[in-house]
């Protein structure tokens, strides 16, 4: 059985950088090297513990580097480099994005604008649906998880609706869309839910809405609602 060359023992440490586990690194680069295999030859051929495999390999499905196929046992093979690096940049370009909003709020300002941090599940929905519960034009939605953000919250957002707020969503494929939405614009690679009510309250909460960053300030809400309208168009 071929061991991974040395030159990509290089490039898997390399990967860490991006998220991955030493193990994750070492079992993507020595699927992409090989091309297809179990979790036991992946684990000889990554040089990784066997105990380790299928929870490596799991990992790395989870985050879009790896294909399963079903069987006895189950085989796995790897996303295509070029996939995985159009992902990779997708979600950086996101992060820089925000981050350049944020600069340039506080080019213009001179200094941050107050942002409330919140923080656990229950209240981090709560806020989201006082925010929502306060919108009077529009509400504009990003987020990978639209159906637990329906789920907990679609009350809140047909009772706006009723009120005649427009509603928009970015979302992924796959999603559970509500009657309620005015137009929803499918994006791959979301790391956040975001949310701006009436171009004048935002809201930027981590993936699983254990956490959130507020702010009514205006002038930052309005930066992160130009940057979700062009997502839109």
């Amino acid at each position: 059985m071929k061991k991974i060359r040395p030159d990509l023992i290089s490039i898997a440490s390399r990967l860490e950088k991006f998220g991955l586990s030493p193990y994750e690194s070492k079992a993507y680069t020595a699927l992409v090297f090989h091309g297809k295999g179990n979790a036991e030859t992946i684990a000889k051929n990554a040089d990784i513990p066997r105990t380790s495999a299928y929870s490596t390999l799991r990992s790395l499905e989870e985050k879009g580097f790896v294909i399963s196929i079903k069987g006895r046992p189950a085989t796995y093979r790897p996303e295509p480099p070029s996939k995985v690096q159009a992902k990779l940049i997708g979600e950086i370009n996101d992060i820089f994005d925000r981050l350049q909003t944020v600069h340039e709020m506080v080019a213009e300002k001179g200094e941050p604008q107050l942002i409330y941090t919140i923080a656990g599940k229950k209240e981090v929905s709560e806020k989201i649906g006082e925010v929502i519960d306060s919108s009077t034009k529009s509400i504009v939605i990003s987020t990978p998880l639209l159906n637990e953000l329906v789920d907990a919250l679609g009350k809140n957002l047909k009772n706006a609706k009723g009120r005649n707020v427009e509603i928009y969503a970015i979302t992924e494929h796959g999603q559970r869309i509500p009657d309620c939405m005015n137009k929803v614009v499918f994006k791959s690679g979301l790391i956040a839910t975001d949310i701006v009510c009436d171009d004048d309250k935002a809201l930027i909460a981590s993936i699983d809405l254990d956490a959130c960053g507020y702010s009514d300030n205006a002038q930052l809400a309005g930066h992160l609602a130009r940057f979700l309208k062009l997502m839109l168009d």
